[in-house]
């Protein structure tokens, strides 16, 4: 680069600074032990919201599989037979793909909810906070407060200490052994499983599967607990791509709180140059997860509301309005307008009305019979003693329905074809009914060596309503 003056210019140089990395003891304070967290218990709006929505999924969840329907558990996912009982319906491996709608679904009503309310799942229903709470619970009652724990662990074992933990340790396990037994019933008839598992005579891999989920609870809900949330659950990690400034989240108000300190509860904080956050740190004793709210949005905020009820307490005694705390949005932080209704949240409500509408489509045209069709492997066709060709096919009628059904089987494609084995049959619910047959026609009567046939299949009773088609292929002798 040359200047008018045909000289050349001098290269801007740009400044650097030499900057010191401090790193104590060589980095070894980098792999920090994790600190435990014992939770302070605290009382409010959110926090008895939180354990009702606990107890109603904590409810449902154990009381399922002992639901009965038709005579049999009606939600059985029976993996060894390769069907899935639910209610009414009985879906089968070629059924999969009503699972897929149905994950499909879950997911996008997942991304609806976290783009409108944040991670309320994670607060209020996510099995990871459940279970956590539930084990808190134990530890209150057996150790109990937080202050008293954090005592109690920093003594040396004594025999209060001592019977303590075994308590708490033995209702731990006895409480994950059932939710191993619960979880584990969904897939094995849940009446069979407890009866064999407590005396004892349940198969190796039945009781195997309930020790390894009931251990993962245990060790999740007991010992790693907010690991999972911040470390191993993938929803931490992409969750924020959901969110937008007009997104729900639990916040704490910087420029109300702001400056925060100490003061007494009839001195004016506002002429000391002070905000409403009196810095008394209940917001991170509280937290399930550790943080601080008032550092801002963080991932590992799981919008649990504990922090709002403990800060509302505060601003309660100290005569504040409450909301320092509050489910708010960053455009409400910033004296912006919210906006309720915007792109994303419509296309989200798009997407899950599309996908409902395809499920309930999938659902109604779903036939509750099938046909599967096996040819004879030893030769496509023979000559049998009257001189007619015929060949040998292997018809399973798989009967999807939770009621036994007789069905009428008819072939189509070939004229004056004789039909030799049954025509008529009867398929228990739920079952596969394997029929040998075979198909016979004067070999003048065929064009081709290959002729396109279709099998038909049509329930008569109960009901006549139901007909079901699959296709084959005849062929001739050469």
């Amino acid at each position: 680069m040359k200047t008018d003056d045909n000289k050349p210019a001098q290269a801007t140089r740009i400044p650097i600074k030499n900057i010191k990395i401090h790193q104590p003891n060589n980095g070894v304070e980098q792999y920090k032990a994790r600190d435990q967290i014992y939770v302070r218990k605290v009382k409010g709006f959110f926090q008895r919201l939180r354990q009702k929505m606990n107890f109603v999924f904590l409810t449902v969840f154990a009381l399922i599989p002992w639901m009965q329907y038709n005579g049999h558990q009606a939600v059985l996912f029976d993996i060894i037979d390769q069907r899935f009982y639910l209610w009414g319906l009985t879906l089968w491996p070629q059924d999969l793909t009503l699972l897929a709608w149905l994950f499909i679904l879950s997911a996008f009503v997942l991304f609806f909810v976290t783009t409108f309310l944040g991670r309320v799942w994670c607060g209020y229903l996510c099995p990871q906070t459940v279970w956590t709470f539930i084990f808190i619970w134990f530890e209150e009652k057996i150790e109990g407060s937080a202050n008293q724990r954090k005592n109690l662990d920093r003594q040396k074992l004594s025999i209060n200490k001592f019977w303590r933990k075994t308590l708490k340790h033995s209702c731990w396990m006895f409480f994950s052994v059932l939710t191993g037994l619960t979880f584990v019933g969904y897939f094995v008839p849940v009446q069979t499983l407890f009866s064999e598992f407590f005396t004892f005579s349940a198969s190796f891999a039945v009781a195997a599967t309930v020790w390894f989920f009931a251990l993962c609870t245990y060790g999740n809900a007991g010992w790693m607990r907010e690991i999972m949330c911040l470390h191993i659950c993938p929803y931490a990690r992409f969750q924020s791509a959901m969110f937008d400034k007009d997104t729900m989240t639990v916040s704490y108000d910087y420029n109300r709180g702001e400056s925060r300190g100490a003061r007494g509860r009839k001195q004016d904080h506002k002429a000391l140059g002070l905000g409403d956050c009196i810095d008394c740190s209940l917001c991170v004793q509280v937290c399930p997860t550790g943080i601080d709210i008032r550092n801002g949005l963080q991932y590992e905020c799981i919008n649990c509301g504990a922090c709002i009820d403990a800060c509302d307490g505060v601003m309660d005694k100290m005569k504040y309005p409450k909301g320092l705390i509050r489910h708010t949005t960053e455009h409400e932080l910033k004296g912006k307008k919210v906006h309720l209704v915007r792109a994303k949240l419509v296309g989200y409500a798009v997407v899950l009305i599309v996908m409902t509408s395809l499920l309930i489509m999938e659902i109604v045209n779903r036939v509750p019979v099938a046909l599967d069709i096996i040819r004879d492997r030893n030769e496509l066709a023979r000559e049998n003693f009257n001189g007619e060709v015929e060949n040998v096919y292997t018809l399973k009628i798989l009967n999807k329905s939770q009621t036994d059904n007789t069905y009428r089987l008819s072939v189509q494609g070939l004229e004056n074809v004789k039909w030799i084995g049954e025509q008529e049959v009867t398929v228990k619910a739920a079952d596969v009914y394997t029929l040998p047959i075979s198909l016979a026609i004067d070999p003048y009567d065929l064009k081709d060596h290959m002729t396109k046939i279709i099998f038909v299949v049509k329930q008569i009773s109960p009901e006549d309503d139901v007909v079901f088609e699959q296709q084959s292929r005849f062929f001739k002798k050469r």
